[in-house]
This record gives C-alpha cells, sequence and structure tokens, in this order.
C-alpha cells in the first residue's frame, strides 16, 4: 500500500456501488436483519456523512465514511477493504484518515458500532489498536447482542 490514495468521495462510481452492495450482502448474512446498522448508497449521501475511498493506482481498496452524531461527536460508518487487499493495512489508513478529520472538526469523541459475532474480530482488533474502548450503546443505537459499541475519546 505504497501508493494509497484516500479521497472524499460523492458516490457516484460504479466500483465504489459495487464494494458497498457487497458490504451490504455480506452484513445481511452474518447479521440478523434487525441488528445491521451498514448504510447504503442513499444514506451514505446524507447530509452530515462524509464519505472517503481509497485507491492504488485505478483500484478500490476500501472505504469509510464519518458521520456527524453533533457538533462534539462522530461516528465511524461504513468501514469495507477489498477482499483482495485485506490484511494489508488499507483499513488502518482509512481510519486513521477518519480520526485526523475528526479531530481537524474539533470532536471530542468517535464512536462506532460494530458486530459482536466472531467475524467481526479483525474489526474490533483494529480500533482496540487505534484506542477504541468498548462502551454501551449511543446515539439511536439499543442493546443488541449482534452490536458492540466502541468509543475514542479525541
Amino acid at each position: 500500500m505504497s501508493h494509497l490514495r484516500i479521497r472524499q468521495d460523492k458516490l457516484t462510481g460504479k466500483k465504489v456501488a459495487d464494494l458497498l452492495r457487497d458490504h451490504l450482502r455480506e452484513m445481511y448474512e452474518i447479521t440478523p436483519a434487525q441488528s445491521v446498522h451498514a448504510l447504503d448508497l442513499k444514506a451514505l449521501r446524507s447530509v452530515g456523512i462524509t464519505f472517503w475511498s481509497a485507491w492504488e493506482g485505478r483500484e478500490l481498496v476500501g472505504c469509510g465514511a464519518l458521520k456527524e452524531l453533533d457538533p462534539l461527536r462522530g461516528e465511524i460508518k461504513s468501514m469495507r477493504t477489498a477482499p483482495a487487499h485485506r490484511g494489508m493495512g488499507v483499513a488502518s489508513k482509512v481510519l486513521v484518515h477518519i480520526i485526523d478529520e475528526a479531530r481537524r472538526r474539533g470532536y471530542q469523541e468517535l464512536c462506532l458500532e460494530t458486530g459482536s459475532p466472531e467475524e467481526f474480530l479483525p474489526a474490533r482488533a483494529l480500533y482496540e489498536r487505534h484506542g477504541f474502548i468498548y462502551c454501551g450503546p449511543f446515539a439511536d443505537y439499543r442493546v443488541d447482542p449482534n452490536s458492540v459499541y466502541m468509543i475514542k475519546r479525541l
């Protein structure tokens, strides 16, 4: 990942749409529908959400988004690495980009929801490595055995 470019994305390209479609499909395969909190393209285009795509040359390798919860808190959404690029540091670089942006905005906290099943262990380990700790539900989330909630104080 020596030439990784992370850019703000308007969510209009086919490659991004395909990656997000695969992300949603996988979330629904792993998690009961009522516990899936992944956003589709329309939701990611909402006011208050900034989306980034990560590219190596012309190849889309990952993505992530930042949703403003209020002027002091943001939420990480739609973290995804293309399957062929997992384990190569893409998610870590996208996450650092989002954390830096949250700090630039003056957020005091960065929150996220991810899954509790074992398929989400790599994601939880990534967040732990970057200083996120476990917490209770935030914003509109509720206690859910299929979800875990994490927070990082900035």
